[in-house]
């Protein structure tokens, strides 16, 4: 008989210059996203095949709040310092399944501009963009085998 493997989106922890970002909207929460293409190729006029590795890992990580997540504030000041210090709030980022092996860090990671502000009738999201510099882990991993 197969195994089940379990997942909980509840154990996904996401840390960013050190607070623990929490109050998540439902659906797709997290994305995390490489700019570029790692390994591109190229065909030449006979044919021939090559390939070319791409050292620009940089990537794009989205975190989708509540609005009412008090991470909201922490993300909206510190974006602000970091525009008006020219840099003054670089961090690090820490994306992982407490529950699985998907891990994501990076030593450099930065708020692109403020989340879109939307109200409406019932709780709305925040989507935060994070840009980063080359991850010092990347591993998109499954989930443990339940017994």
């Amino acid at each position: 008989m197969a195994g089940i493997r379990t997942y909980n989106a509840g154990k996904v922890a996401v840390i960013f210059n050190g607070f623990n970002i929490t109050g998540f909207a439902d659906g797709t929460f997290i994305n995390i996203t490489q700019q570029n293409d790692g390994i591109t190729t190229q065909v030449g006029a006979d044919g021939e095949l090559a390939r070319a590795v791409n050292t620009d890992r940089r990537c794009t990580v989205t975190v989708t709040l509540q609005q009412t997540s008090p991470a909201n504030d922490f993300l909206s000041t510190m974006y602000s310092v970091d525009a008006l210090t020219c840099g003054g709030r670089i961090g690090p980022i820490l994306i992982q399944d407490l529950c699985g092996d998907t891990i994501f860090s990076a030593s450099d990671a930065w708020i692109v501009k403020p989340a879109d502000v939307e109200f409406g009738k019932e709780v709305m999201t925040r989507a935060w963009q994070f840009h980063t510099g080359a991850p010092a882990v990347y591993l998109d991993g499954g989930n443990a085998m339940t017994n």
